[in-house]
C-alpha cells in the first residue's frame, strides 16, 4: 500500500485566530480523519524561517495509506459538505497538496 501526504495550508480569518485553532483541533481533524484512507493528522505552524516560501500561517498534515490517493481525496472532497466549517478559517487563501512516497524512510544514524 502506497504512502502519501495530504498537505493543507491555511490562514485563519483576520481576528479569529484563537476560534480558528479551536475549531481546527477539536472538530476539524477529527472529520478528516473519519474519510477512508487518512490515518493520522497533525497540525503545525509554518515557522518564518524561510520569509516568501508561503503567506500561510499553518499547515496540517494527513497521512494517507492507500494505493488511490486521488480516490481519498475525491472521498475527501464528498464529505465536505456535511464537515462543520467555521467562518473563522480563510478559504480563499487555503491550498492543497498531495504527495507521494518515492523512497524508503531514512533516519540518522
Amino acid at each position: 500500500m502506497g504512502k502519501h501526504l495530504l498537505m493543507v495550508f491555511t490562514n485563519p480569518t483576520e481576528g479569529k485566530e484563537d476560534e480558528y485553532n479551536t475549531w481546527y483541533d477539536d472538530i476539524h481533524l477529527g472529520e478528516v480523519l473519519a474519510v477512508d484512507g487518512i490515518t493520522r493528522a497533525q497540525r503545525f505552524a509554518v515557522a518564518d524561517v524561510m520569509p516568501g516560501v508561503t503567506d500561510h500561517k499553518y499547515v496540517a498534515i494527513y497521512e494517507l495509506e492507500t494505493d488511490d490517493p486521488q480516490g481519498v481525496v475525491k472521498g475527501l472532497n464528498a464529505a465536505l459538505p456535511t464537515m462543520r466549517m467555521s467562518d473563522a478559517i480563510d478559504l480563499k487563501s487555503a491550498k492543497m497538496s498531495v504527495v507521494s512516497a518515492v523512497s524508503g524512510e531514512q533516519t540518522s544514524a
